[in-house]
């Protein structure tokens, strides 16, 4: 696996629980539960995705120095 893969790998723990934050959260707005795979739920977490990649990546270089080169 190339570093860049590795970077992604060690980010999916945080996709994850972006992905269960905003399910509740949605599920909350609508006062019943909600599928991760809804629409609204895929869109917020596509844009927080885009918000904070730069920073999940620094972070996962800052634990995992071993990656610090990768793109």
């Amino acid at each position: 696996m190339c570093a860049a893969q590795q970077i992604v790998f060690h980010e999916l723990p945080m996709v994850r629980k972006i992905i269960a934050d905003e399910t509740w959260l949605e599920g909350e707005r609508r006062g019943c539960p909600i599928s991760p795979h809804d629409p609204v739920v895929c869109a917020r977490v596509c844009e927080i995705i885009l918000e904070l990649g730069a920073r999940m990546r620094d972070s996962v270089r800052h634990e995992h120095p071993e990656l610090a080169d990768a793109a």
